[in-house]
C-alpha cells in the first residue's frame, strides 16, 4: 500500500479537501506536526510521496527554526530518489528553495481570491492542465519564489507572476491553496493572527468581501482541485481498489 509523508507546520493548516482525497484512494498518511515536533527527523526513504504544507512561517527564518533545515534536507533527498513532491505556499517556497531559487518578500500580499493565469506549459501539463484558464483560486502568501532552474513556471495572476512550477516530471509547487473549503477559509478568518495579517497588509478589502468571494467561487476551485490532486496522487501509486477493478474488466 502507498504511503504518504505529509508535513504540517500548525494546526491551522492542514490539508483540507486533500485529505480526504488520498484516504479515498487508499494511500496511507504519516503526519509529521513541525509545531509539535521541532526536532522531529522523518525518513522519507520509507514513503512513496511527500507533502508539504504551508504555514506562517517563512524559509528566511532557518535561523530560529531548525525544523525547516531538516524539510528541505528531505525534500532534497525525495527529489533525488525521483519521488512526487507536491509543496503547498510555504512548502512550494522550500521546494524552490532546495531547488536553488531564491524566496524573497512579494511587493504585496495576495489574500483572497485571485484568478488563475496557466502558461503554455500548464495547458499540457499531467497535473495542472485541469485547472482552466482563469479559474478562481484562493490565497495568502507574503512571499514569492523565483523560478527554479530547469523548473517550468506553470501560471501566474495579475499580481504575482511566480504562481506554480514542475520540476522533473513529478515535483510541484503551488503558491495557492487549492486545498481550501468554506469552513477552513472560515477558521482562517477567525484566527486571530491570521485576521491581524489580513487587516494590517494594505488590502481594501476585508474578510465580509473574502466570504462573499467564497460563495461564489469555492464551488467550482473544489472541483478543479479535485481533479488536480487526483491526477498528482496517480504519481504516488494507484491504489489497490483501483487495481482490482481493472484486473476484473481484463477477465
Amino acid at each position: 500500500m502507498s504511503k504518504v509523508l505529509v508535513f504540517q507546520h500548525v494546526a491551522a493548516e492542514p490539508l483540507g479537501t486533500l485529505d480526504a482525497l488520498i484516504r479515498a484512494r487508499g494511500h496511507r498518511i504519516r503526519f509529521v506536526n513541525f509545531e509539535r515536533e521541532p526536532e522531529a527527523q522523518p525518513d522519507v526513504d520509507r514513503y512513496q510521496g511527500l507533502i508539504v504544507l504551508g504555514g506562517p512561517m517563512n524559509v528566511s527564518d532557518q535561523a530560529h527554526r531548525a525544523h525547516l533545515r531538516t524539510e528541505l534536507r528531505c525534500i532534497e533527498r525525495a527529489l533525488r530518489q525521483g519521488k512526487p513532491v507536491l509543496g503547498i505556499c510555504l512548502g512550494s517556497q522550500l521546494l524552490a528553495h532546495a531547488l536553488g531559487a531564491t524566496v524573497r518578500r512579494h511587493h504585496l500580499d495576495e489574500i483572497g481570491w485571485y484568478r488563475w493565469q496557466p502558461t503554455e506549459h500548464a495547458q499540457h501539463d499531467s497535473v495542472l492542465a485541469p485547472l482552466a484558464q482563469q479559474s478562481p483560486i484562493f490565497q495568502w502568501h507574503s512571499c514569492t519564489f523565483d523560478i527554479p532552474h530547469d523548473a517550468v513556471h506553470l501560471g501566474r495572476t495579475d499580481s504575482c507572476e511566480n504562481q506554480a512550477f514542475r520540476y522533473g516530471d513529478n515535483a510541484y509547487g503551488f503558491q495557492f491553496h487549492l486545498e481550501m473549503d468554506r469552513p477552513l477559509i472560515e477558521r482562517w478568518l477567525s484566527n486571530p493572527e491570521y485576521r491581524r495579517e489580513l487587516e494590517s497588509c494594505g488590502l481594501n478589502y476585508g474578510a465580509a468581501e473574502i466570504l462573499a468571494d467564497t460563495e461564489q467561487h469555492i464551488a467550482l476551485m473544489q472541483a478543479n482541485a479535485t481533479v488536480v490532486f487526483n491526477r498528482f496522487l496517480d504519481q504516488i501509486g494507484r491504489p489497490r481498489r483501483r487495481l482490482v477493478l481493472r484486473s476484473r474488466e481484463w477477465e
